[in-house]
Formats: C-alpha cells, structure tokens, sequence
C-alpha cells in the first residue's frame, strides 16, 4: 500500500497546527516569563558582553593579518 493516506494525516495535521490559534492569556504568559515594566535593556550588561567578545576575535586577527 502506498503513502498516500499517511501523507494526507500528515497534511491534515499541520494544516490543524498552522491555522488553529487558541485565546492566549497574554497576561499569564507576562508572568510566566517574568517580564517586568521595564521595556529598555540593561546597557552596561549588554556593553559587558560585546567587550568580552571584543577582546579575543579570533576572525579579526585573521583578516588583518590576510590583507
């Protein structure tokens, strides 16, 4: 027997997934995730990590030292 009925359950499945949206609580999914008032980023822990990154990149010394 061939794929053709698995495939159509295939289809049929993510045809349900992709345009089946339930009611999300968006206020429960806030709390979940811990989310705060605050909408800016901390700066000086984003700064942090770009040094760090900074400070060893490898890509960078191989490029100046290709030219």
């Amino acid at each position: 027997m061939g794929r053709g009925r698995a495939k159509a359950k295939q289809t049929k499945v993510a045809r349900r997934l992709k345009y089946y949206s339930p009611d999300t609580d968006l206020n429960a999914l806030a709390r979940e995730l811990g989310a705060s008032g605050d909408a800016a980023p901390d700066v000086a822990a984003d700064e942090s990590a770009e040094d760090e990154f900074d400070e060893d990149d490898a890509y960078e010394r191989w490029a100046s030292s290709e030219n």
